[in-house]
């Protein structure tokens, strides 16, 4: 499939969009007031070690200190090498199944102690930052590990011959750390691997000094900018041209391009036309989609994503599509087609943590192991981590996708401000009740017999004087005395007081928002 990677740079924003056959297919925004901070390394001082968490927090000059759990905390270089499969080409760390007889944290680390960190996770909702002791630095074909002894291949690389040539090149160069081969690697020359280990190796040497010229926990070393890291993990053979509509950035790449991927400096290009560059391809449209809680299939039937802090919910809907032979073949073309879209979701919103989707009940196994198996075909070609678990008899798959970085929706949204957050207000007829039950409790607090005054927002009102007048009637004959309305125009529609005439207002109650 031919392949375009888009990079539009505005003042304060750089978006990168890697377009497959006309359809977005990767999205990178990061802002430059609020950069990502994965792979940036960082000097830091233990703050706190909380042995029944195995866990410490480290200050790395950030708003909030940084999280370091047991297994990410260095204790020393392997004596030998040792070769393990890599489960994710973007992901370098050490292979999750391998058990490793760890030391507890208190007898590894120690408050005030200075240690290098770089940053696994970019702070997410009210936590800090996850980071590790395991620096590694990312290179076009490998990732280079210093602090650690391991040979890994990117399991992406399935032919054995060239797995195995590859691994004698890293052997004979026999670097001073670990090495991950990146399936970017795949058909390249020694020569290309050599000169990606010695700039790496040199990067690190640049690491070292500046962690130690740096007096204060800090910054040493920053990821590079969003453009030149999607280049560096997206360019490949299927991409056939890098537009770039910015002349500075274009210069940049250029730069890049030449210097690590010398053979795809014949694709960039600048875009200098009257059209914006995402317009092109109505990539906008595709975001603003992608935000929207409900998608909508080609065929009529739509899915519902819901996004919570570590937890993504999907529900898929069979909506207007009706099918055209029986139940159970519209489900499971619906099934199908809600994979397919589903996994094109996780990736453009980059959701991540645990995901369960609601898929429509299936009577027959191999409709379910048909929809299961699309559903992994589809998130092979997923840059992060993925894991499909199992799918129960009622249709919930269970899955996870790694998350280092905010969600397209965390990234260019906000909690609403009138609902906190919630995603729903209380009706009018429930806000009515609770304003009903506080006069019956306001009658207990004062035995005087004077006017009750709700100051309350005007629909409320509205709907108690137009719906409630009956109700209305029976509590002022129940607290023996007469209820007056004052609209308060700048009330949320929640919020209410009750005063008596002569009195104080009430307490606030559970519904009253301030």
């Amino acid at each position: 499939m031919a392949a375009e990677i888009l990079i539009n740079v505005r003042p304060n924003t750089t978006r990168v969009a890697y377009v497959e056959d006309g359809v977005l297919s990767d999205l990178k925004i990061e802002r430059r007031g609020s950069p990502t901070l994965v792979g940036s390394i960082y000097k830091g001082r233990v703050v706190r070690v909380l042995p029944g968490m195995q866990a410490a927090f480290v200050d790395v000059g950030l708003d909030r200190a940084a999280f370091l759990y047991v297994a990410d905390v260095r204790t020393d270089l392997d004596a030998e090498p040792r070769l393990y499969i890599d489960q994710e080409d973007a992901d370098p760390e050490l292979p999750e199944k391998e058990e490793v007889a760890r030391a507890p944290i208190q007898d590894l680390l120690h408050e005030g102690q200075i240690i290098m960190v770089q940053v696994a996770k970019d702070p997410l909702g009210t936590k800090g930052a996850r980071i590790t002791t395991h620096i590694s630095l990312a290179g076009r074909h490998v990732v280079f590990m210093p602090t650690l002894k391991h040979l890994g291949i990117s399991r992406r690389i399935e032919d054995e011959s060239e797995r195995e040539r590859l691994k004698k090149i890293v052997e004979g160069i026999n670097p001073k750390g670990g090495v991950i081969i990146r399936t970017a690697c795949e058909g390249a020359s020694a020569e290309a691997l050599g000169a990606d280990l010695d700039y790496l190796g040199r990067m690190w040497s640049e690491v070292e000094k500046a962690y130690d010229k740096r007096k204060t926990p800090g910054l040493i070393n920053p990821e590079i900018d969003v453009e030149l890291r999607a280049l560096r993990d997206l360019l490949n053979e299927r991409v056939q041209r890098v537009i770039v509509d910015d002349k500075n950035v274009h210069k940049k790449v250029l730069t890049f391009i030449n210097q690590f991927m010398p053979k795809h400096g014949k694709s960039v290009t600048l875009h200098s036309g009257p059209q914006p560059l995402f317009d092109i391809y109505d990539l906008d449209l595709e975001i603003s989609r992608s935000l929207d809680r409900k998608i909508w299939l080609k065929s009529g039937g739509y899915i519902v994503v819901d996004e919570a802090e570590a937890l993504v919910v999907i529900d898929v809907n069979t909506g207007r599509y009706v099918g055209k032979k029986d139940l159970e073949d519209t489900i499971l073309k619906t099934n199908l087609e809600a994979v397919k879209e589903i996994a094109h979701q996780l990736r453009i919103r980059n959701c991540g943590g645990i995901i369960i989707i609601d898929l429509i009940d299936m009577e027959k196994p191999q409709h379910r192991e048909k929809v299961l198996n699309q559903l992994r075909s589809e998130l092979a070609n997923d840059l992060a981590k993925t894991t499909v678990v199992s799918m129960s008899e009622l249709g919930l798959v269970e899955m996870t996708r790694k998350r280092t970085s905010p969600s397209l929706v965390s990234s260019l949204c906000e909690p609403c401000t009138y609902c906190e957050g919630n995603g729903y207000i209380k009706r009018k007829s429930t806000v009515a009740q609770e304003i009903f039950l506080a006069l019956e409790r306001e009658v207990l607090r004062s035995k005087e017999a004077s006017n009750a005054v709700v100051h309350c927002h005007s629909s409320v009102a509205d709907w108690i004087y137009e719906e409630e007048q009956e109700a209305l009637e029976a509590i002022e004959a129940k607290i023996q005395r007469p209820v007056v309305f004052k609209v308060e125009p700048h009330y949320h529609i929640e919020q209410f007081e009750i005063y008596s005439l002569f009195g104080n207002p009430t307490e606030p109650t559970n519904g009253a928002k301030s």
